[in-house]
């Protein structure tokens, strides 16, 4: 008699087991189809949830897709906790938005300085705040980007305080590299600055501007080295002049990995600051900008290039294996384009010419136009400041 049991027990564990085992797989699915479908790149949206003993935990800055999810499994009947917590975290408070406060903050892969260097923010950028760690903030760019910085490098606000401050008389910093003084004799310095820097105007005397930043220090500009910021979107197109001129004038940076800033780019990081420095906001990777505007090229035929047309670069697909695209450039015309490797410099398709770039020739894949080419991920810099 006990070891009939004993026998039903393990029966009756073994069904258990199977029928948790079924339903795991079963929950995997389920999950995959809404992080395909929600968050296919980690790069722009979060959606961090796994299934374990009927619990469901995680997170998420998705609640559109953490509500498919949830109401999936209650159409099939599957009983869970729910553990998940939407971001922001609630423990921001009010505060759940920011501010850059340096001129160029590092904003990194994880919550430490020792973190690989993801991409930057411009002072006066704003961005959405999703959840602290220490001392360090995950945030979200407004090209959409997830990465940790520290809090040195942000002052938190709430919507009013970001409301208020978009409405404030701003000046766009167009010197590549500066500083800020404490008054016109110019010899304290508050702190560089760099091309791109928005912050509060609070007068203009002796042709020199009074700024604010957004931490609050103040300080003052020289007249030559910015413009209002009305000045600045009215001025700004991605004509073939100013793409050029903006491109040329970060020549010989250093390629910094991350670097989206004239002290220091990667190649996509330059292509976007050319783009952003003219008045639009692309996507942050190489990987990414592919997948924008319309196609141009993919046969190495150079006549119906433009300027300011994006060339990509890297490993073909082949049976096996995915295609990568590892490198971008922007075109400038007669065979010529300006990209960073090592630094800003312009490489030629031409064999004839002294800066004829086999290596980058050889793994050309194609040409994409984005200019004038309508995208839910290529936004104005006024969307992003008013």
């Amino acid at each position: 008699m006990k070891n009939t049991f004993y026998l039903y027990l393990l029966l009756l564990g073994i069904l258990f087991a199977c029928q948790n085992e079924d339903q795991s797989e079963e929950m995997t699915i389920l999950i995959t189809e809404v992080k395909e479908k929600y968050a296919p790149d980690k790069r722009v949206a979060l959606f961090d949830v796994q299934w374990e003993n009927g619990i469901l935990s995680g997170e998420t800055n998705l609640p559109e897709a953490y509500k498919e999810l949830t109401d999936k499994l209650t159409s099939n009947s599957i009983s869970f906790t729910d553990s998940i917590q939407i971001l922001p975290d609630p423990a921001l408070g009010s505060k759940n938005l920011a501010l850059v406060t340096n001129s160029v903050a590092n904003i990194r892969s994880a919550p430490k300085h020792s973190a690989e260097l993801a991409t930057q923010a411009l002072m006066g950028t704003p961005l959405n705040v999703l959840k602290a760690e220490g001392s360090w903030y995950l945030v979200q760019t407004p090209d959409a980007y997830l990465s940790w910085v520290d809090a040195a490098a942000i002052v938190l606000v709430d919507q009013n305080a970001m409301d208020e401050w978009l409405q404030k008389e701003k000046i766009v910093v167009t010197e590549m590299i500066s500083s800020i003084y404490e008054n016109d004799s110019f010899d304290q310095v508050v702190s560089d600055i760099t091309a791109g820097n928005v912050l509060e105007l609070q007068g203009y005397e002796n042709e020199n501007y009074q700024v604010i930043l957004p931490d609050q220090r103040r300080g003052t500009i020289k007249g030559d080295q910015a413009v209002t910021y009305d000045t600045w979107k009215n001025s700004r197109s991605t004509s073939d002049d100013n793409l050029i001129q903006t491109a040329k004038k970060m020549m010989g940076a250093p390629y910094l990995w991350g670097g989206t800033s004239p002290k220091g780019v990667d190649c996509s990081g330059f292509t976007k600051t050319i783009y952003f420095l003219n008045g639009m906001v692309i996507p942050r990777d190489a990987s990414q900008q592919v997948n924008e505007g319309e196609l141009i090229d993919n046969d190495k035929n150079w006549d119906n290039l433009q300027v300011g047309d994006l060339l990509f670069f890297g490993v073909p697909a082949t049976e096996t294996s995915k295609e990568r695209v590892v490198h971008v450039g922007m075109w400038i015309g007669d065979g010529q384009f300006i990209h960073s490797r090592g630094r800003v410099r312009v490489s030629s398709f031409n064999p004839e010419d002294e800066n004829f770039d086999a290596p980058e020739l050889a793994r050309y894949l194609r040409t994409k136009r984005i200019r004038n080419q309508p995208s839910e991920h290529i936004l104005t810099v006024d969307q992003v400041l008013q």
